[in-house]
């Protein structure tokens, strides 16, 4: 069961069905789609997406997928997943435009990277990310993620992989 998690601004909870107009909103976005995944989908298929997250993700329990809210407000959304990218488990997160530039990126990064190392267990987290996108990997690198390898796409496109090594300063406090 996908845990709630808490930062100094932002609440990660599991989606609820009343938030599927938001998700889409967000998914149907160019601005954020471009980033993800194989980049902008229809809202049917973006509909589809916020379904399986109730039918598959959350009734196998399969990964962890939160909504992210600030003041009651959905502004974004994160998962952990194990990735075929490399033997591990991936973080993925998107905030809406209106809360970009104001830290909240480094906030969910860092809470997902924390529930990765702690209620997870993992000694490493990744992140694949869109060589063009240079604010999430600007990001990235003040949490301490190293490059590890360039994936060239079928498009000809370059995705970056980064990781992060669970370090003595992400072991919890006693």
């Amino acid at each position: 069961m996908t845990p709630i998690l808490r930062t100094e601004r932002l609440l990660l909870e599991p989606y609820v069905p009343e938030d599927e107009e938001d998700f889409v909103a967000l998914f149907q976005d160019a601005r954020v789609s471009r980033w993800m995944g194989d980049g902008s989908a229809s809202e049917a298929e973006d509909r589809a997406l916020f379904g399986r997250i109730f039918t598959k993700v959350y009734a196998r329990d399969l990964f962890d997928v939160w909504a992210v809210r600030r003041d009651g407000l959905l502004v974004g959304h994160a998962e952990i997943k194990p990735t075929d990218v490399v033997a591990g488990h991936e973080i993925i997160y998107a905030l809406a435009p209106a809360a970009w530039g104001s830290g909240l990126g480094t906030e969910v990064a860092e809470a997902v990277v924390a529930h990765g190392f702690g209620a997870l267990g993992l000694s490493e987290v990744y992140a694949t990310v869109a060589a063009p996108n240079t604010a999430s990997l600007a990001l990235l690198d003040r949490l301490g993620f190293a490059h590890v390898r360039d994936v060239t796409e079928e498009d000809g496109s370059t995705t970056r992989v980064l990781a992060r090594h669970r370090t003595a300063r992400d072991e919890p406090a006693r």
